[in-house]
């Protein structure tokens, strides 16, 4: 009867500790998690080095930010409400066409989030905020 005793508490530990290790991942993946990057003004200011040329939104020539918009949406740095055909405010690219601006429009009048696109490498840099 002893040994059945042990058994069954070897197995309680067993389950125990294979808990902790999964809580233990579990935590250190969402720690660990990829959140859209503020921008700081020396690489803002870095990508607005040449002219910048206003893009029409009609056109879909300009990077693909819907996985980005989805991040952004996920950190609650933009807001859910606002409809995705209303969300694009503005595109500007500049004159060698290594960067885009692309504005996403907020709840308050007036406030952008600006999204830095490094076409070269195909990927948004970053965000920052922007109140005009």
């Amino acid at each position: 009867m002893a040994m059945h005793h042990y058994l069954r508490l070897s197995f309680i530990l067993l389950f125990v500790i294979t808990a902790f290790i999964s809580i233990y991942f579990i935590i250190k993946k969402r720690k660990n998690k990829k959140v859209p990057k503020l921008l700081s003004e020396e690489k803002y200011n870095l990508s607005m080095a040449e002219g910048m040329t206003e893009i029409s939104v009609s056109n879909d020539l300009f990077f693909n930010i819907w996985p980005y918009v989805s991040e952004l949406k996920a950190a609650k740095i933009l807001s859910r409400k606002i409809k995705e055909s209303e969300l694009v405010h503005k595109v500007y690219r500049n004159s060698t066409e290594n960067f885009e601006h692309i504005l996403l429009a907020t709840e308050k009048e007036n406030h952008f989030v600006k999204v830095v696109v490094d076409t070269n490498k195909k990927k948004a840099m970053g965000y920052l905020f922007l109140d005009l």
